[in-house]
């Protein structure tokens, strides 16, 4: 065999057992993923110094993505950040869309009973993501959490509930990557998923604001499986005028997630 063609062979040989390669595809990726941990948004010449890329490799890139609606440019400081038409095509392309029409009407419900925001989180890999929320229409002020947030399933009220439904063999495998805190030993946080898989819901202070206590039920699917938590950040004020307590929101939640669990087909 000539040389040439030689080398040929051991290129196409060495391009396939590196797997498929679409550059202008993997950049696009690279960008929605950045542009996802910036809420702030990004310009172009930012993108590129934190994907370490030259500018004229990303612009025409970006400027498509905005055309297509996957992206939006605000007009005054020219920063790029990720639209909801993301979130919209996730929800039709998973199982989220079967599951926030049936928790939509029920977590209305909830919201107006117990005075208080509620919002529904699944497991995206090793974190939670928001996919539903619902804001009280009755108060002035609210606890809500952005749609399409990412929360760590470590530390979170909806994170242990995730975390304890999982089968065994899988949360294993879970556990090995999920961030945690330097102080949150793998040893504690099994424990305490122990305990909130054996009393089937999860109740805490907020991790992360002052004067809320979160609880969580899971909602299960038609063979038990647990695929979200449907969680109140149960938001104290000062003069007493809640109406309901953290006791009576609790019960009112774990009868939310039944009838949402019943419409998912979970028929216990």
């Amino acid at each position: 065999m000539p040389r040439s063609k030689a080398r040929k062979a051991r290129n196409a040989h060495s391009s396939t057992r590196r797997g498929y390669s679409a550059p202008a595809l993997e950049k696009g990726m690279d960008i929605i993923e950045l542009l996802a941990e910036r809420e702030s948004g990004l310009t172009v010449s930012e993108i590129a110094t934190r994907l370490k890329r030259r500018m004229s490799e990303l612009f025409r890139i970006i400027v498509v993505m905005e055309q297509r609606n996957w992206l939006q440019k605000d007009p005054e400081s020219s920063r790029y950040s990720v639209t909801y038409h993301v979130l919209q095509l996730a929800h039709r392309g998973t199982p989220s869309q079967p599951l926030s029409v049936a928790a939509a009407p029920v977590m209305h419900d909830l919201s107006l009973r117990i005075n208080q925001a509620c919002h529904l989180v699944v497991r995206s890999g090793t974190q939670g993501l928001v996919i539903l929320r619902q804001e009280n229409p009755m108060r002035h002020a609210n606890l809500t959490v952005r749609l399409g947030a990412t929360i760590a399933l470590a530390t979170s009220c909806s994170g242990h509930v995730l975390l304890a439904h999982l089968e065994s063999v899988e949360r294993e495998s879970v556990l090995r990557d999920v961030p945690r805190p330097r102080q949150l030993s793998r040893a504690r946080l099994e424990k305490v998923l122990a305990r909130v898989k054996a009393r089937g819901y999860e109740v805490q202070r907020s991790p992360i604001t002052v004067g809320v206590t979160d609880v969580s039920y899971p909602i299960r699917r038609f063979d038990g499986q647990v695929v979200a938590a449907l969680t109140v950040p149960y938001l104290h004020v000062l003069d007493n005028s809640m109406p309901i307590t953290v006791e009576q929101t609790r019960r009112l939640l774990e009868e939310s997630a039944r009838r949402t669990s019943r419409s998912l087909g979970w028929l216990r």
